[in-house]
């Protein structure tokens, strides 16, 4: 059996059937729309999947070669224009499909757009301008001088920045009387108590971002670094602090258009915030209690951030 992830322009292919309207990848022999000879269908085998959708049912069982389930395959192709007007099928922007596809789903959309973008952007040798041409599902070669050609990521850092500070009697007064949480590990910045320390995350809002929102201090990593050398000179870059107790904390495939996130935490070290302007537009510390809108749940930032709010100090 085999999934099919069919993108045009940034949008994928997905099936809309059953009566609440349910969204999933096509799945079938034959490619769910007509496809024309130059369209390369690349195909990955013995896929592990643990919950994929199959005429509009989720099949909660794990999928591959060796066990009583059928062979499931991957198969994807980059489409000329996008599909219009054909019954039970809709386009997609990649992202608004994490809304209505289960993970693995999103992870296999993903993995797709990653692989057309790499094909896209390797036509020719970077060595000495030749076209290239196909080795394996997965990899070119130059014809005239040899080089070989793989998928390669962009990884990049991101960072949950947390600080513990404690009130003083002005500070307490100012706060509301209400639903003070004396004693409880999870306070929040209402609690009167004369020994009220609060926790506090660092959040940026970047230039580039398209909408309103403030999310979390991230960058490439440059050659000649670790990841963790990397967490510590993006901050310092960024917002001018330090920080101590670098943590990983998960990773992410990151397919806009090539990247890998990989998540840490690190608490506050000390310094004022400064922010580099090139990058930044705003930037501050806030409580659980007044956070301003936060990334969508796509981003390993909003699984980090909604860690802290859920965590107890």
């Amino acid at each position: 059996m085999t999934i099919w992830a069919c993108l045009c322009a940034g949008d994928i292919l997905l099936r809309c059937e059953g009566a609440d309207g349910s969204y999933s990848l096509p799945v079938g022999d034959e490619p769910p729309v007509a496809l024309q000879p130059w369209n390369k269908v690349t195909t990955f085998k013995d896929l592990r999947i643990d919950n994929l959708k199959i005429d509009g049912q989720s099949q909660n069982k794990s999928f591959n070669q060796k066990s009583l389930n059928p062979e499931i395959s991957l198969s994807v192709v980059r489409l000329d224009r996008p599909v219009v007007g054909v019954e039970g099928l809709v386009m997609m922007g990649l992202r608004a499909s994490f809304q209505v596809l289960t993970p693995e789903e999103y992870a296999l959309a993903g993995k797709a757009a990653e692989l057309i973008y790499w094909d896209q952007n390797t036509r020719y040798c970077g060595c000495c301008g030749a076209p290239t041409k196909w080795m394996t599902d997965i990899s070119k070669k130059c014809p005239e001088c040899g080089k070989e050609w793989w998928p390669s990521v962009a990884t990049a850092i991101i960072v949950r920045i947390k600080r513990i500070r404690q009130l003083d009697n002005l500070q307490l007064d100012n706060l509301p009387m209400d639903n003070c949480r004396k004693g409880d590990k999870s306070q929040s910045s209402n609690c009167k108590s004369s020994n009220c320390k609060i926790s506090e995350v660092l959040l940026v809002r970047a230039k580039n971002f398209r909408t309103n929102h403030y999310g979390l201090v991230a960058g490439f990593v440059e050659t000649g670094e670790s990841l963790e050398d990397a967490v510590r000179r993006e901050v310092r870059e960024e917002t001018g602090i330090e920080i101590a107790n670098v943590r990983y904390f998960d990773s992410q495939a990151w397919p806009y258009p090539f990247g890998l996130m990989v998540g840490f935490t690190a608490d506050y070290a000390g310094g004022e915030i400064h922010l580099q302007k090139e990058e930044l537009c705003a930037g501050a510390w806030f409580t659980r209690d007044n956070l301003p809108p936060i990334p969508d749940k796509a981003s390993i930032a909003r699984r980090l951030i909604d860690d802290w709010i859920s965590a107890a100090e």
